[in-house]
C-alpha cells in the first residue's frame, strides 16, 4: 500500500527531527528525504509553500549526501532544521 502524502510529510519530518536532535545522521537517510521530496513534489495537493521548503530540503539531502563530513554539514543546518520541523508541524 502506498504511503498518503500525508504520511510522507510525517516520515520526512521524523529524519529531520533526527538529524536535528542528533546532529548525525546516514547518507541514506538524505537518500530517504530525495526520495520522498521528489514524491511530494509532484503531489497536487501539496501547496506551494510546502514545495519551496521541500526544494530547500531537496537541496540540504543533496549537499549533505556529497559532503565530506555529513555530520558537520547537519550542525551547520541546525537553524534550518528547527525552522522546517516547526514548520512541517503546522502541515501535517
Amino acid at each position: 500500500m502506498p504511503l498518503n502524502h500525508e504520511h510522507q510529510l510525517t516520515i520526512l519530518r521524523d529524519i529531520l527531527m533526527n538529524h536535528q536532535s542528533d546532529c548525525c545522521g546516514t547518507v541514506s537517510e538524505c537518500e530517504q528525504l530525495e526520495r520522498l521530496v521528489q514524491s511530494l513534489l509532484t503531489n497536487d495537493q501539496i501547496t506551494d509553500d510546502v514545495k519551496s521548503m521541500l526544494n530547500d530540503v531537496y537541496y540540504y539531502s543533496q549537499s549533505g549526501k556529497y559532503s565530506a563530513d555529513l555530520d558537520q554539514h547537519i550542525t551547520n543546518h541546525q537553524n534550518q532544521l528547527s525552522q522546517w520541523v516547526t514548520d512541517f508541524n503546522t502541515y501535517s
